[in-house]
């Protein structure tokens, strides 16, 4: 890099001049920090921050500004709304959707300014998980989406990580929080009456298709949550009339790091 500087000053002062620098990882905790503050986030969303912890959980998954980023299943937009800005000038995101049409779309158009162009790709696992060519990108990142594939079969969630492997670079990085169910419970069980996934099964079934595991944290966790309730009933739906429910806040998560390994 420093020999392409040096040859691009002989050659032209002025492009060296105009050149804008390149991001590096250290950059992008005040780039996180300024997209979680950012005005397009509505309060709605904001509140949620003291739960879900965006920039400690994409600065764990090791999100740089220069990475081409998958998105699987975005939802309304909630970690969109995060990532789109921190890669506009210098990555690309790449959204997986199950709608490329629709109020999601449209509230990519709304924010274009900030967001730049967020590219959309059709996203229904298991019929269409093409997330684009073999080894084109940096990073694939999935939140509180697993239990939604498990809950039709194994066969859809493995679909999922095959398609995940598939696109990531060598060394690429898979990164998925999820509710967390009670250790070794039925992983189709706990999918199916709660919404949830065991740890174990969760980092057992990534290995089985190719991942290595490369970091756990703890900074979705919540201790208050004992994992035996339907995580409907917590934060942010409330479904139920249990009033102690909400003290507990949103549900216990794992957060897991794994990587496509480079050879």
């Amino acid at each position: 890099m420093r020999k392409l500087l040096i040859a691009s000053l002989a050659s032209c002062l002025c492009s060296l001049a105009l050149a804008a620098p390149a991001p590096t990882p250290s950059s992008a905790d005040a780039l996180l920090h300024q997209a979680v503050a950012g005005s397009w986030r509505s309060d709605a969303h904001k509140v949620r921050d003291q739960y879900r912890h965006p920039v400690e959980t994409l600065e764990f998954f090791g999100l740089t500004p220069d990475m081409t980023v998958v998105e699987l299943a975005p939802g309304e937009g909630w970690y969109t709304e995060i990532l789109a800005p921190v890669l506009k000038d210098h990555g690309h995101l790449i959204a997986a959707t199950g709608k490329t049409t629709g109020a999601y779309a449209d509230m990519l158009k709304a924010n274009q300014a900030a967001f730049g162009e967020v590219k959309l790709v059709p996203f229904s696992p298991p019929a269409k998980v093409d997330l684009g060519p073999a080894g084109s990108a940096d990073m694939v990142v999935t939140f509180r989406n697993t239990h939604d594939w498990l809950n039709d079969s194994e066969a859809e969630l493995g679909s999922v990580f095959d398609a995940a492997f598939k696109v990531l670079k060598k060394g690429g990085v898979l990164g998925i929080e999820e509710h967390r169910a009670r250790p070794y419970m039925d992983a189709l069980t706990a999918s199916n009456t709660l919404h949830r996934i065991p740890e174990d099964y969760m980092i057992q079934t990534a290995m089985q298709h190719g991942f290595v595991l490369a970091g756990v944290s703890e900074v979705n966790a919540n201790p208050n949550d004992d994992e035996s309730v339907n995580i409907h009933r917590l934060l942010p739906n409330l479904m139920g009339d249990d009033p102690e429910l909400k003290k507990i806040g949103e549900s216990d998560r794992m957060t897991l790091k794994f990587v496509k390994p480079k050879q």
